[in-house]
């Protein structure tokens, strides 16, 4: 028996175990890569609001159309144990599985097909490219600020209840949208965030065990 008719999950460090604009980093410069890094961490752990860091960390790498190509098989490889079995339980369940995400859609969209979670139930960011596919900027959205997510979800009317799935401070800001906030630590574990969710998962299975008992 279902306990929620919707469930969010982050991507990055949450379906995948790698943060996809620090992988594009990391093809650039050491140094483009220590400046961006520094700030995912510091938008992450909730010392930064994302909207002062998300432009200047693609500005700093120019990601360009055969880099996200890269990044999609990188993002294939990295999905947590289990994921899409939880995915595929939980929808035959009769939950809805949407993908809210601050990653760059066009990477995410292979992993996330390859989940089973339709198109038009993930929402990222997209990016403008030139004709060469060299980087032009950030198509505008909401989930380039440190609230977005709950943004997106309330502008969706998604059924409830609602269980959001996240590891970062990004992630914790949708609590105030949903029912619940799940904490996913099978990554990376943030202190602030764990503290602020209503419960805390180290699994996929743990997510299903949970969302999927009365």
């Amino acid at each position: 028996m279902r306990r929620y008719a919707s469930v969010v999950l982050d991507a990055d460090s949450t379906i995948a175990g790698i943060e996809g604009i620090d992988w594009l980093s990391a093809r650039r410069d050491p140094e483009v890569r220590r400046q961006v890094e520094a700030l995912t961490t510091r938008a992450m752990n909730g010392e930064l609001p994302l909207d002062d860091v998300y432009a200047r960390r693609l500005a700093l790498i120019q990601p360009t159309t055969l880099d996200l190509r890269a990044l999609a098989h990188a993002y294939a490889a990295a999905v947590a144990p289990g994921a899409a079995d939880a995915v595929a339980a939980l929808q035959a369940a009769g939950t809805t599985v949407y993908v809210i995400s601050g990653g760059l859609r066009a990477a995410l969209l292979p992993m996330t097909r390859a989940l089973g979670v339709p198109d038009n139930r993930v929402h990222a960011v997209s990016i403008d490219v030139d004709g060469a596919g060299r980087y032009v900027g950030v198509v505008p959205t909401p989930l380039v600020t440190q609230h977005g997510k709950a943004i997106v979800i309330e502008d969706l009317e998604l059924p409830r209840p609602i269980l959001a799935v996240g590891d970062g401070a990004t992630d914790l800001a949708m609590a105030p949208a949903v029912d619940a906030f799940a904490a996913y630590i099978g990554f990376v574990r943030r202190d602030a965030v764990v503290a602020g969710a209503a419960l805390v998962i180290d699994s996929f299975a743990a997510l299903v065990a949970h969302a999927l008992s009365a």
